[in-house]
């Protein structure tokens, strides 16, 4: 079963610069900070990048999971990483994109040589979609920074004065796993398709538990079945459980030396689906003066008994006390639902439906 981990979460920061947007002009200092932007409907919304969100999250991975990444290296205006599932567990999660050639080997698996002796090459250029897709995290209000005025001095000279964008905001991203391509890799001579060359494929075979199985949607131009390699089951099921459950411990953020923020979800919503759309991005809005961020329950039932047939097994809910105390009672009243219209739902803290769900997904994982 293609299965998917959709997760969908709520940050709750005050007087933060999470993600700056460099140097900007609407400030009569030459040194002022603007934080990232984006316009809807006329409205303001600051928002922390997609990629500075990738960021935090190999961060804690390598850190609270003492993840092994990939060196990166730099050619001229290029970078890459070293494009090695087996060894490094960032590249299977978030994926690559190398390009260079390697030695071509025969039927046997020798070196081919040229005339001239030197080894002949072939393409190996390597590409990995990620299996983990992730949103930016935006301001579920819209919002308006202050600019706050500081300055360095040290009692000694002028002082120098900057300028920097700061906001309060309750902040909405999500993000989507694909549990049957995590640790699963092919070989195809296609862009897009070659995530691994002839010579890592033969390395991750030998690997105990490694296995080679049939991929029931790419076939050959004559017909036949390609052929995928997969990790280790314990393999792949540990870099699954730790990409979520690094969420209990990310951190990061612009300008943390003075604006300390706390980044870690304090609502969230996981579940196992079918499907690769994700069906919880409208569940947090405004109230009718759209500056009061809500829940809406309402608009959770729905999305809950509308994809009723493509959740597998339990959608778990966490909650942070002390954030939207209002709606405990609510949340709680989900977990009665269970019928043949909606799915299982279970409402525990955070932490604990983040170790709750990852057991669920243990037993989900084939």
């Amino acid at each position: 079963m293609n299965l998917k981990t959709q997760g969908y979460v709520l940050l709750d920061v005050d007087v933060v610069a999470l993600n700056n947007a460099g140097k900007t002009t609407d400030a009569n200092f030459d040194n002022a900070v603007g934080t990232k932007t984006v316009y809807k409907g006329g409205k303001a919304y600051v928002y922390v990048s997609g990629q500075a969100w990738r960021y935090w999250w190999r961060e804690a991975l390598q850190k609270n999971h003492a993840w092994a990444m990939s060196p990166i290296t730099r050619d001229n205006k290029i970078a890459f990483t070293e494009a090695d599932p087996l060894k490094y567990d960032d590249d299977d999660v978030f994926g690559y994109m190398k390009a260079t050639k390697v030695d071509k080997l025969d039927a046997e698996g020798n070196v081919v040589l040229k005339k001239n002796g030197e080894p002949d090459k072939e393409n190996g250029t390597v590409t990995r979609v990620s299996p983990l897709k992730n949103s930016a995290i935006v301001s579920v209000a819209a919002t308006q920074p202050s600019k706050n005025w500081s300055s360095m001095a040290r009692q000694v000279g002028d002082s120098v004065p900057y300028v920097k964008d700061e906001y309060s905001a309750i902040m909405k991203g999500m993000f989507s796993l694909d549990l049957s391509q995590v640790g699963t890799f092919s070989d195809y001579n296609k862009t897009g398709f070659k995530n691994i060359t002839s010579n890592q494929r033969e390395t991750i075979l030998a690997v105990a538990g490694s296995e080679a199985f049939t991929d029931a949607h790419v076939k050959t131009s004559k017909g036949e079945a390609q052929q995928l390699v997969r990790l280790a089951k314990t393999t792949r099921i540990k870099r699954s459980k730790e990409t979520i459950q690094a969420l209990k411990t990310i951190s990061g953020g612009a300008m943390q030396t003075n604006n300390m923020a706390d980044v870690t979800p304090k609502f969230i919503v996981l579940a196992s689906m079918t499907t690769g759309n994700h069906p919880f991005s409208h569940i947090a809005t405004t109230d009718r003066t759209e500056k009061t961020v809500i829940l809406s329950i309402e608009a959770l039932k729905e999305v809950l008994k509308d994809y009723k047939n493509q959740f597998v097994g339990t959608v778990y809910i966490g909650r942070r006390k002390g954030f939207m105390d209002e709606i405990e009672t609510e949340l709680k009243e989900l977990e009665k639902l269970g019928s043949e219209a909606y799915p299982s739902v279970k409402v525990a803290s955070i932490n604990e439906a983040i170790d709750q769900y990852c057991q669920q997904l243990e037993t989900q994982m084939t």
